[in-house]
C-alpha cells in the first residue's frame, strides 16, 4: 500500500467489507497463477493494485471492530472476526509475492508454464474488442457457461473489479474477462471477445525428473491451499469442527510437500546450466504454503469452540460467491448415483468440495466416481443462481 495514502474511519458494515475481503482475497489467487501462467506484467500489475486495495479493506474492517468491542465478552466473540481479516489480508501478501515473480523476472522454468493450465482449470483474460459478438450483450442472453462450459468469474471495467457478474450483467467493449473453463470452450470464447485465436501453453521439453516432480508438487500445494480455503469457509459457516479439523489436515500435507520440493529443487539445480532460474519455483512454493496457513486462521474459532461470529455468517452468504450446503434426499435424482454420472459441476455451475456422509465421515475433494446418496451432505461452491440449481436436484 502506498505509505503516503491515508485510510480514515467509515462507518462502514464490517459484514459488507468482510464479504468483499473474501471475494478479493479468491480472486487474488487466481489473478497471481494467471499472471505466471500468462508471463503478464498486466495481469501481475493487477494484482498489486488489488492488494492494495485488501490493504484498505483490512483497515476499514480493524476500526469497526475495535468500535464495536465494549468488554471483555465482545473481545472474545469478536477475536475470531480478526482472525478471518488477517487470514484474507494473508491471502492477498501471498498473491502479490506470487505477481512479483513476474513483474521482478525472479525466472520460472518453462515446465511451470505448461503445467499451470491444468492446475487452474485453464484460466484466461481476454479483452472484449470493438464489434465484438459479445459486445452489448449479458451473461444470460450469451449462455456461456451452458454452451461453452466457461464462466466468467470477474470482469475488469474502468479501473473497477466486477467480482463473479450475474445473468444480468452486460459486456462492453474494453472489458477484460476473466475466464475459467475447459480449454475447447475457452478457445471459442476467447475468439469471440478478441478476435484473435487463442493458442494454449506449450507442453515442456524439460526431461528433467527432479524438476518435474518440483513443479508438480507447486501444482498440488496450489489446488490443496485453495481448497483449504474453501473448506475453511465452510467451516466457519456451518460451525463445522469437522471441516476445520480437515483444513488443519490440509494444512500439514501442503507442509510435506513443501519439504519434498525443497529437495527436488536442489537436486534439480546442480542439474540445470541456470540455477538461479530456479528461483522463481521457491518463491511460488512459499506463496502457496501461506495460504495453507492463512486457511487454518479462518478456521481458528471454531477449531477453540468459539463459534462462528453472526457477522461473519452473514458475510459469506451474501458474498459472490457462496458456500452452501444441502442433503442429499431420499428418491430425488442424486440419490444412488455419482458426481460424475450427474454431472454436477456442468449441470449446475456448483463445484462439490466435501461430501459428509452419516454420521459423520467426510470425502474431501470428491472425484467424478464418488457416489451420493440420501442422507449425504454436500459443501459445494458457486454462484446463489448455481446454488438453486443444485438444490432443486437434491430434493
Amino acid at each position: 500500500m502506498d505509505p503516503a495514502s491515508e485510510v480514515e474511519y467509515e462507518p462502514r458494515s464490517v459484514k459488507e467489507v468482510l464479504a468483499e475481503m473474501k471475494d478479493t482475497a479468491e480472486l487474488l489467487i487466481d489473478l497471481s497463477f494467471s499472471a505466471v501462467l500468462n508471463g503478464s506484467d498486466d495481469i501481475a500489475t493487477e494484482v498489486l493494485d488489488l492488494e492494495d486495495r485488501m490493504d484498505v479493506l483490512q483497515l476499514q474492517a480493524r476500526m469497526s471492530l475495535l468500535m464495536a468491542a465494549r468488554s471483555p465478552d465482545d473481545a472474545e466473540e469478536l477475536a475470531p472476526v480478526l482472525g478471518v481479516v488477517g487470514a484474507a489480508e494473508k491471502i492477498s501478501d501471498a498473491a502479490g509475492d506470487i505477481a512479483k515473480v513476474v513483474l521482478e523476472d525472479i525466472g520460472l522454468p518453462e515446465a511451470m508454464r505448461a503445467s499451470l493450465p491444468e492446475a487452474i482449470e485453464t484460466l484466461l483474460r481476454a479483452e472484449v474488442v470493438d464489434g465484438s459478438e459479445l459486445e452489448g450483450t449479458t451473461l444470460g442472453a450469451l449462455n456461456l457457461e451452458t454452451e461453452t462450459g466457461v464462466r466468467v468469474i470477474a470482469i475488469h471495467r474502468g479501473g473497477d473489479w466486477l467480482l463473479n457478474p450475474d445473468r444480468d450483467t452486460d459486456l462492453r467493449s474494453g472489458d477484460r474477462l476473466l475466464l475459467r473453463g475447459p480449454d475447447e470452450g475457452i478457445a471459442t470464447v476467447y475468439e469471440a471477445a478478441t478476435g484473435t485465436a487463442y493458442e494454449s501453453p506449450e507442453p515442456p521439453t524439460d526431461d528433467d525428473a527432479d524438476l518435474e516432480r518440483a513443479v508438480d508438487s507447486i501444482v498440488l500445494m496450489k489446488n490443496m491451499s485453495e481448497l483449504a480455503v474453501d473448506l475453511a469457509y465452510g467451516s466457519v459457516l456451518f460451525d463445522s469442527e469437522g471441516v476445520a479439523e480437515e483444513v488443519v489436515e490440509l494444512e500439514a500435507e501442503v507442509d510435506a510437500l513443501q519439504s519434498r520440493f525443497e529437495a527436488w529443487v536442489l537436486r534439480a539445480a546442480a542439474q540445470t546450466d541456470d540455477p538461479v532460474s530456479l528461483r522463481g519455483l521457491v518463491h511460488l512454493a512459499n506463496s502457496t504454503e501461506v495460504i495453507s496457513d492463512a486457511a487454518v486462521e479462518i478456521s481458528e474459532g471454531v477449531l477453540r469452540g468459539l463459534g462462528t461470529h453472526p457477522v461473519v455468517e452473514q458475510a459469506l452468504e451474501e458474498s459472490d460467491e457462496v458456500i452452501v450446503r444441502v442433503e442429499v434426499a431420499a428418491g430425488s435424482r442424486f440419490d444412488g448415483t455419482t458426481l460424475g454420472d450427474e454431472r454436477v459441476e456442468t449441470e449446475t455451475g456448483m463445484r462439490v468440495i466435501a461430501v459428509r456422509r452419516p454420521p459423520a465421515d467426510w470425502v474431501i475433494s470428491p472425484g467424478p466416481a464418488t457416489e451420493l446418496g440420501a442422507g449425504d451432505v454436500l459443501l459445494a461452491k458457486g454462484t446463489r443462481s448455481s446454488a438453486e440449481r443444485l438444490r432443486e436436484l437434491t430434493s
